[in-house]
């Protein structure tokens, strides 16, 4: 894929011009620990070289590196931008006598690529163990989430470079700046939309509704996210607040849906799926001031469940508390708890569970919501202004109308000018489920 436009894309990128980064070192740290090996490196790519953009400890290689592409592996992944998985290298006439492959002394191998928001692939993320081993399908997913995590750190650089154009020319053209800011304002929200879901996603016995609306200017990138992600007998809703806006939170967002569904995919304990995030994050901030709050709950159907119900899993850390909206209007709170994620190696995540029968919703939030200040005193909307909220609309109301009719009572609130991210996702239980809407198989516990 030595095209034209991909190669231009590379040089365009940035990333030739300089050696590795620790934003991409991060990154090839976290993939090192869940694979098990130091060999690991992100690397970008030319038409005639490859060059070393991350690695866990780029001094071992002297700071920099990089290679001719034809003695590099990373050139198959370029060449057909899909994965190359070799457990054995001595058994692939492609790698086994590559000279970088000598130099790492590496006896297993394994790259997925790179891309930049037009899909042309920019590099790739591999790595490499000394002894003959077999990448597992854990391996493989770590690796596509962290590479596209890079992709949305590439993506990021290229949407501030187009942002700083513009206020560079706003700068130049003052009559132009109304049209400028219009413009930022969609840079955000068009980044915004890479780190959230499209739409709210579409599951069986569920209908999921999901607010988002940026406080302050509405120019930054907000740092509330959330994320749906199928597991084993059901699927697990995970929303979450990153300390912080712009382009450092942008990151931590990405990094944190990454791994986040990395984890979900093979551990079915909601608390242990945070206690894995917090390690990932310690490694991520790397001693910064910084922090994530979460929420994430598990819906599966155990044997006894009764039809149309969700059993749902909760493990909270420092994040506001959830409410459950029975469909018979009523309101309760929940309890939250927990520790905020990142800042301490060990993690405290508070446990709890909720049952959801048919037509009740499971209402999550971020503090935008909670600490929305009025706008004629500094009273905080509250939790009680959650349940209020709540509590106002008509039983039977669906998923999305209690979404909105949470951030519409916030924003009102405040006067319509929030200062802080507004987020709301609600899972509510399809009233419509029958008996027939029986789970594959029980929850394992």
């Amino acid at each position: 894929m030595h095209s034209a436009d991909r190669v231009a894309a590379v040089r365009t990128s940035g990333l030739l011009e300089t050696g590795p980064e620790e934003a991409f070192n991060r990154l090839t740290r976290l993939a090192a620990i869940v694979l098990g090996t130091p060999m690991v490196a992100l690397t970008v790519v030319d038409d005639v070289r490859s060059v070393l953009k991350g690695a866990p400890d780029p001094s071992l290689l002297g700071g920099t590196y990089e290679s001719p592409i034809e003695d590099a592996a990373c050139r198959f992944v370029i060449d057909t931008g899909a994965e190359v998985c070799t457990p054995d290298v001595s058994l692939d006439p492609r790698l086994r006598d590559l000279r970088q492959i000598h130099d790492f002394g590496a006896a297993s191998w394994v790259g997925v690529p790179v891309l930049d928001p037009a899909g042309r692939v920019l590099g790739n993320l591999c790595a490499m163990d000394g002894v003959v081993r077999h990448w597992t399908e854990l391996h493989l997913e770590t690796l596509r989430t962290l590479a596209l995590a890079a992709g949305g750190e590439i993506a990021l650089r290229l949407a501030l470079q187009e942002a700083d154009h513009h206020a560079a020319l706003a700068d130049l053209h003052a009559e132009q700046a109304d049209r400028h800011a219009t413009e930022a304002a969609e840079l955000a929200a068009t980044l915004q939309q890479s780190l959230l879901p499209a739409h709210p996603p579409r599951m069986d016995g569920v209908v999921v509704g999901a607010r988002f609306r940026p406080g302050g200017t509405g120019v930054e990138v907000m740092g509330d996210f959330y994320d749906v992600v199928p597991v084993d007998g059901g699927f697990g809703v995970v929303i979450g607040d990153v300390c912080g806006k712009g382009a450092p939170a942008a990151r931590t967002t990405a990094m944190a849906r990454s791994a986040l569904r990395t984890v979900a995919h093979t551990e079915s304990d909601p608390v242990r799926v945070l206690h894995t995030l917090n390690e990932v994050l310690h490694v991520w901030f790397d001693g910064r001031a910084s922090f994530v709050t979460a929420l994430y709950a598990t819906f599966t159907r155990p044997a006894g469940t009764p039809p149309g119900s969700w059993l749902v899993a909760m493990a909270c850390a420092g994040h506001p508390p959830a409410f459950v909206r029975r469909a018979d209007g009523s309101v309760e709170p929940l309890a939250g708890g927990g520790r905020v994620l990142g800042i301490l190696r060990e993690s405290v995540v508070a446990r709890q569970t909720a049952l959801l029968a048919a037509g009740d919703a499971l209402v999550l939030h971020t503090d935008g919501v909670t600490e929305a200040r009025s706008a004629v005193g500094a009273e905080q909307f509250d939790e009680t202004g959650v349940a209020a909220a709540l509590a106002r609309c008509a039983p039977g109301a669906g998923a999305d109308a209690l979404a909105g009719a949470l951030v519409d009572a916030a924003n009102r609130y405040s006067g319509d000018r929030p200062t802080d991210d507004i987020g709301v996702v609600v899972v509510l239980a399809d009233p419509r489920a029958t008996a027939r809407d029986r789970p594959r198989r029980s929850d394992p516990g």
